[in-house]
């Protein structure tokens, strides 16, 4: 990858990432776009662009200006804003997802990465150590958008060799942006709060295992699966990748470590339902051997060097 246009940019995955992306090909290299125009302090300075994913014509305008060969399709709904209005997450999750596929091959850009997510399972999938190869029945417009994200980019690379690339987020948790209405939000918020006021309601039930990922892990297996040889890849849109599974009990139990007076109460609401369809643990060994996954940070390290983080931030005023 030589020159990089990200969209989504400025969302959750997508700050982080475009900073990462920054550090490593440099600055004049990656071209930065989002609906949002809110640019957070991190990538002042930056080369950015507004744009709505939506806007075929605006999308292609800036292809052919800035001609990257490789983007990274961050701009998505997330699981729970979408069960808010599913018609919207498919509109935005799938002609989304069409315009840059149609608009790489159009403009001969090499490499495209599409992520999806674990809420491509639901009923029928085995719930511990969820296999590469399972049945996927989504309970969410979300999930149902990302199982035909990951046929359609598989698509694209049969009948048009485009290099699509694409990973199964699990939940994932940053110090840096916050989350964007997703089902396992929670696993952000709770160290906010924690933080803040020593104490948080959680929207899931206590017991509710989900699979989780720190954010320097998931910029990790963005970039890598993209850097991979595709030689060595046998699968190419639909990679489980995981780093550890908790509940909202043990993630407690995990910052007590750190912060001794924390309490947390729960409070389930309508995400238990999406949570409960969703996988306890994954079988990531297909990442592992196609490409060399290998997370860095568990339960503890994770709880640690975000309540390090937050505390500043806390203690500057920024939060």
């Amino acid at each position: 990858m030589k020159k990089i246009l990200v969209t989504g940019a400025l969302g959750q995955i997508g700050t982080e990432l475009s900073l990462e992306l920054i550090k490593r090909y440099g600055k004049e290299n990656i071209l930065l776009t989002d609906i949002n125009e809110k640019i957070p302090l991190s990538l002042n300075g930056s080369n950015y662009r507004k744009l709505d994913v939506l806007d075929k014509d605006k999308i292609d305008l800036i292809i052919n200006e800035f001609k990257p060969d490789a983007i990274f399709h961050m701009a998505a709904i997330l699981s729970a804003t979408g069960e808010k209005d599913p018609l919207f997450c498919w509109n935005v999750n799938m002609n989304g997802t069409l315009n840059i596929l149609d608009l790489c091959v159009k403009n001969n850009v090499e490499k495209v990465f599409i992520p999806s997510s674990i809420a491509v399972w639901g009923y029928g999938v085995p719930l511990e150590n969820t296999p590469q190869e399972s049945v996927l029945k989504p309970t969410t417009m979300y999930g149902v958008t990302k199982v035909a994200g990951e046929v359609l980019s598989d698509y694209y690379y049969e009948k048009y060799d485009l290099d699509v690339r694409g990973i199964r987020y699990p939940g994932i948790i940053s110090s840096e942006t916050m989350p964007g209405g997703g089902t396992t939000d929670y696993a952000v918020d709770i160290f906010y709060e924690a933080v803040k006021n020593k104490k948080y309601s959680c929207f899931l039930k206590e017991n509710t295992t989900l699979p989780m990922m720190y954010m320097p892990d998931c910029i990790e297996a963005t970039i890598g699966v993209m850097e991979a040889d595709l030689d060595n890849l046998k699968h190419h849109s639909d990679f489980n990748v995981s780093a550890m599974s908790f509940s909202p009990k043990e993630l407690a139990e995990s910052i007590k470590k750190y912060i001794k007076e924390f309490e947390i109460t729960y409070a389930p609401d309508y995400r238990q339902k999406i949570a409960d369809n969703w996988p306890r643990s994954i079988d990531d060994s297909s990442a592992r051997a196609e490409w060399g996954w290998s997370p860095k940070y568990d339960i503890d390290l994770m709880s640690r060097d975000m309540i390090e983080k937050l505390s500043e931030k806390h203690k500057k005023g920024l939060i």
